[in-house]
């Protein structure tokens, strides 16, 4: 799957909506979350606040979206560039799996933050959602079918699955909602590395347990019948 070259038009919206996440993270990291407000992020930016809502609707999808950005289109490409030999479930697992885990420059800062705030990872979690129409579009290409509604249930069920798996990492293992706001810290791992993070913050610090890669597989493992089940369908073989 190959993507055109982006206009001139699209690259001053995509140069807008990077300095606009930018500027989000930036004075989240500087002043704390519940301090940045939408004028002080256009500002920061240099565009206006009705320009800011044609991109975000709140302050906690733009902060979020500094470690979200363009990862679905990743996902997408990774599923893309597979060998044709390899059976898309195992394709869209591992592109999942890899885009998920690789921690890109500047992410920590805005984990760390999404780790601390109800409000930032419930948008984290809605981030998930943007998975589906590229996803789709990647896996009718694999299957040749690009009118029929597998490819997009396909890829609305990945889209829920990768929600399942981040709810299930993100969730404080032996904690309640008490002891959360009271300030949880406990051990993380995002590939299968392991590490640690102290401190509190309003609402808490609550910091992942287990794997990610191991929470993502586990729950992406179910919808392999029905790859499978497609690619037969699709006279492309299957497990």
């Amino acid at each position: 799957m190959t993507t055109p070259p982006a206009g001139l038009r699209e690259r001053k919206k995509q140069a807008t909506r990077k300095a606009l996440r930018e500027a989000a993270l930036r004075l989240a990291v500087e002043r704390g979350p519940d301090q940045v407000r939408v004028e002080g992020i256009a500002e920061a930016a240099g565009v206006s606040p009705r320009t800011y809502n044609n991109y975000f609707a709140s302050r906690e999808q733009a902060i979020v979206s500094a470690v979200t950005a363009d990862r679905e289109a990743r996902v997408a490409a990774a599923v893309a560039a597979r060998p044709v030999d390899v059976p898309l479930a195992d394709a869209v697992t591992e592109a999942v799996t890899e885009q998920y885990t690789t921690v890109h420059e500047g992410d920590e800062r805005a984990l760390l933050l999404i780790t601390t705030r109800a409000a930032l990872r419930e948008a984290f979690l809605a981030a998930t959602a943007d998975i589906e129409p590229p996803l789709a579009a990647a896996i009718a290409e694999r299957l040749g079918d690009t009118e029929g509604p597998t490819a997009r249930v396909l890829a609305g069920s990945v889209a829920a699955a990768v929600r399942i798996a981040l709810e299930g990492w993100l969730r404080p293992t032996g904690t309640d909602e008490a002891a959360e706001s009271s300030g949880v810290v406990a051990g993380s791992r995002v590939g299968g590395g392991s590490g640690a993070a102290g401190g509190s913050g309003a609402g808490g610090l609550v910091v992942p347990t287990g794997s990610l890669a191991d929470w993502l597989r586990a729950t992406l493992s179910p919808l392999a019948p029905a790859f499978d089940a497609a690619e037969r369908s699709a006279g492309r073989g299957g497990h």
